[in-house]
């Protein structure tokens, strides 16, 4: 980012991080992409402590990234399985875009998990691109300026 005046206090990425930037809230979310809604689930495919998973499912529900539904398996007590909401789903892209770094640079060999479109199955990928449809090959292509309340008069 260029512009130096833009309000920081107000920054989008400050405050995405404090609802989704520990490492257990991101491997929730991966898990829910892939599907897994329980928490009994969430936790064997997770290997995270019983609190900690607690104390982030809740996080990720009172910022309405997962809704917390009941249900009630035939013979069992009513439990609550974890759905991703349309805000939760808006994160996909990141949560692809942080595999491909890791699978760029974290992994020796083939990376562990390939996602595939299901209509044709190509390979999937992030891509910036300006409302004019034109791809963004990386920050150099892009400047940043203030915009909205935080900005700073001209």
């Amino acid at each position: 980012m260029s512009d130096a005046t833009f309000d920081r206090s107000r920054c989008s990425v400050a405050g995405t991080l404090a609802v989704v930037g520990e490492k257990w809230s991101l491997l929730v979310l991966r898990e829910a992409f892939l599907g897994v809604r329980r928490f009994a689930d969430l936790q064997q495919a997770l290997g995270a402590p019983k609190a900690v998973l607690t104390d982030r499912l809740a996080t990720l529900v009172r910022e309405g990234v997962l809704s917390r539904e009941p249900y009630r398996a035939e013979g069992e007590r009513q439990r609550h399985e974890y759905r991703l909401t349309d805000k939760g789903r808006d994160l996909y892209p990141t949560l692809v875009a942080l595999m491909a770094w890791g699978d760029r640079y974290l992994t020796d060999g083939p990376p562990p998990l390939a996602l595939e479109h299901r209509d044709c199955g190509a390979a999937v990928r992030v891509a910036l691109v300006c409302d004019d449809g034109h791809e963004i090959g990386g920050p150099r292509e892009v400047r940043a300026r203030a915009a909205g309340a935080g900005a700073a008069p001209a």
